[in-house]
């Protein structure tokens, strides 16, 4: 079973995705299963992972009844307030739908950079183990160190990283980024998503081999057992169609074993969130 471990879906209103600025004109309109189930299918794509893209309670409620609709829907990585002193209440309604198998908060735009070690949010996140819920970190590069003074506060909690920490791919820079994922990756309970590189090139003029090292360097630190494929669909159509992406990665991870590749295009998504090996619908 191929699956993708990141998309989005999405009733677009301008108030409601402030992040969509005039210069992702292409994002600026509604993105809904239909629509991705006909990019699955030319791809070969089984099942998906849905993950919130604004931190509503309204979107999580959205997205889980539309995997209620959508068997391809594998998971929902949904948002609640991990810093409020309300979440136990609401771990406890959503974890009642089993399409929730994670929750995610945009740590990268919160104007506090030490965000990762506010207290209550902290609190939040001891929380997620007893719900067995995964929890997917959203950061930039810059936000490596504390990602992991973060996750060794969090031993036994299991984390997903999003987008490579979205190394600095348009000015090619490797360092520090490198040395901070690799040591991030040491931590036995983090898996990540190969995801988001295109469009951190900042445009459509790319190629495989611009985004080699990054991906070999993820391989490199995570192996293929931690490692997941995802599309970041509608996103990654600010510098790539979804078949374009799908087809580089398939041809980035040719010299792995057909068993590395089982991982890297399922088996670690199955493993994160917890999804049933038989679990596909619309989009076969």
């Amino acid at each position: 079973m191929i699956i993708d471990a990141h998309q989005h879906f999405w009733h677009f209103e301008p108030a409601e995705f402030a992040w969509i600025d005039d210069e992702m004109a292409v994002l600026r309109r509604d993105y809904l299963p239909d629509e991705l189930w006909s990019e699955n299918a030319k791809a070969g794509v089984d099942a998906v992972v849905t993950v919130q893209a604004r931190q509503s309670l309204v979107e999580t409620e959205w997205l889980l009844e539309l995997a209620s609709k959508h068997p391809a829907i594998g998971a929902v990585v949904g948002w609640v307030p991990l810093a409020s002193p309300d979440v136990q209440g609401h771990l406890e309604r959503f974890s009642q739908n089993p399409a929730l198998k994670a929750v995610r908060h945009v740590v990268q735009d919160e104007p506090d950079e030490h965000f990762l070690r506010d207290d209550r949010f902290n609190a939040g996140i001891d929380l997620l183990r007893q719900f067995g819920l995964t929890y997917d970190i959203l950061i930039y590069d810059r936000q490596l160190p504390l990602a992991i003074e973060f996750v060794d506060g969090h031993t036994h909690q299991p984390f997903v990283l999003d987008h490579l920490a979205k190394p600095q791919v348009a000015t090619n820079l490797l360092a520090p980024w490198r040395a901070k994922l690799c040591e991030l990756a040491r931590r036995e309970n983090v898996m990540c998503k190969v995801s988001g590189l295109a469009t951190q090139t900042g445009s459509n003029d790319w190629g495989l081999e611009d985004l080699r090292p990054y991906l070999d360097t993820v391989l490199e630190a995570f192996g293929p057992r931690r490692l997941m494929f995802g599309s970041d669909w509608p996103v990654c159509l600010l510098a790539t169609t979804y078949a374009r992406w799908y087809e580089s990665i398939v041809h980035w991870a040719e010299p792995l074993t057909s068993g590395e590749r089982s991982w890297l295009f399922g088996g670690a998504a199955i493993n994160a969130y917890h999804i049933p090996p038989t679990h596909s619908g619309d989009s076969t």
